[in-house]
C-alpha cells in the first residue's frame, strides 16, 4: 500500500485569524521557508518519497526558485491558495479570486497545470462544501481540505478517499489520517496530533487503515521543522497547534518514512476512492 505524504509550503507566519501576524505585517516579517523547505526536501530525498506540496501563492510568488526546488526533486505541486485565507470565511466569489491568483503565480513559476487544491486550516466543511464546485468547475480533480474531526470539520466526513459529486462534475476528496482515542478522534495524520505521536502509533494505525485497503494521509508543514522558530504571542489554543513539540519532530518524521510507503495524492490508486 502507498500512503500519502503532503506538504503545505507555507511561511511560519501563515496563521489565520491572528492579528499580529496579519497579511499586512508578512513582508516585514523573517522568511524561514526556504531552509526549512529544503532540509524537507532532502529527508524525502533520503527517504525515497514522492510527496504533493500545497503551494500558498504568496510563497511561489516570492520564492520563485523554492518552487522550481521543489519541482525538481520529482514532486507533485497543488494549489493551497493565494492569502491563505479560510474558505468558510470567504463569499464564493472572493474564494474563486484567491484560487485564480494561486493559479495564474503558480503558472508564473513554471507549474502549467494544477489539479490537486487544499484549503488553509482544513476549511472546506459544511459551511464552505460550495467550494467544491468552484474547484471542480477550474479543472481540479483533488481537494484535500475536509478533515473528519469536530474542531475545524466534521466527524460526518468519510474517513477514507472517496469521489463527491459537484454542480460542476466529481472530484476526489483525500481527507488526513485520524484515530479514535479517549473517546474523541484525534488528528494523527497533521498538526498536533502527528507531533505529539510516537512513530510506533502512526504507523500501528496507518497498519491499521491499510489493512482496509485505504491509504493514510499525512500533512506537515516546513515550520514545524524549525530548529529555532520565532516566538510570538498567540491566542492559547493557537499557541497550542502551532508550537506543541515541535522538539525532536524532525527525528520523528524520519523514523516514519523509512518505515512505510508514501507517493503524492497523484499515485493515489482508482480502486482506493469509494464513491460518498
Amino acid at each position: 500500500m502507498t500512503n500519502i505524504f503532503t506538504v503545505d509550503l507555507e511561511d511560519w507566519f501563515h496563521v489565520c485569524g491572528v492579528s499580529a501576524l496579519s497579511h499586512d505585517k508578512w513582508n516585514a516579517l523573517p522568511s524561514r521557508v526556504g531552509e526549512n523547505t529544503r532540509w524537507l526536501l532532502d529527508t524525502l530525498d533520503s527517504a525515497g518519497v514522492r510527496a504533493t506540496f500545497f503551494v500558498l501563492g504568496w510563497i511561489a510568488d516570492r520564492h520563485p526558485q523554492l518552487v522550481a526546488d521543489v519541482r525538481s526533486a520529482g514532486h507533485d505541486i497543488g494549489s493551497h491558495g493565494h492569502d491563505h485565507l479560510r474558505a468558510y470565511e470567504l463569499t464564493e466569489d472572493a474564494f474563486a479570486a484567491d484560487l485564480e491568483k494561486s493559479i495564474t503565480v503558480l503558472r508564473a513559476v513554471g507549474v502549467p497545470h494544477v489539479t490537486a487544491f487544499r484549503a488553509p486550516e482544513w476549511s472546506i466543511n459544511d459551511r464552505s462544501l460550495w467550494a467544491l464546485d468552484s474547484l471542480a468547475g477550474k479543472g481540479f480533480t483533488t481537494d484535500a481540505s475536509m478533515a473528519p474531526v469536530r474542531i475545524v470539520g466534521s466527524l460526518t466526513f468519510p474517513r477514507h478517499p472517496h469521489l463527491r459529486q459537484t454542480a460542476s462534475g466529481p472530484i476526489m476528496e483525500v481527507p488526513p489520517l485520524v484515530a479514535d482515542r479517549f473517546g474523541q478522534v484525534m488528528p494523527l495524520g497533521w498538526g498536533w496530533g502527528l507531533r505529539m505521536s510516537s512513530p510506533r502509533s502512526v504507523l500501528r494505525r496507518m497498519e491499521e487503515v491499510n489493512r482496509a485497503d485505504t491509504p493514510a494521509v499525512l500533512a506537515v508543514h516546513p515550520w514545524e521543522f524549525d530548529i529555532n522558530p520565532p516566538r510570538v504571542r498567540l491566542p492559547a489554543s493557537v499557541h497550542f497547534a502551532h508550537y506543541f513539540r515541535l522538539d525532536g519532530f524532525r527525528n520523528r518524521l524520519r523514523s516514519i518514512l523509512g518505515s512505510a510507503s508514501f507517493g503524492p495524492v497523484s499515485s493515489l490508486a482508482p480502486q482506493n476512492t469509494a464513491p460518498q
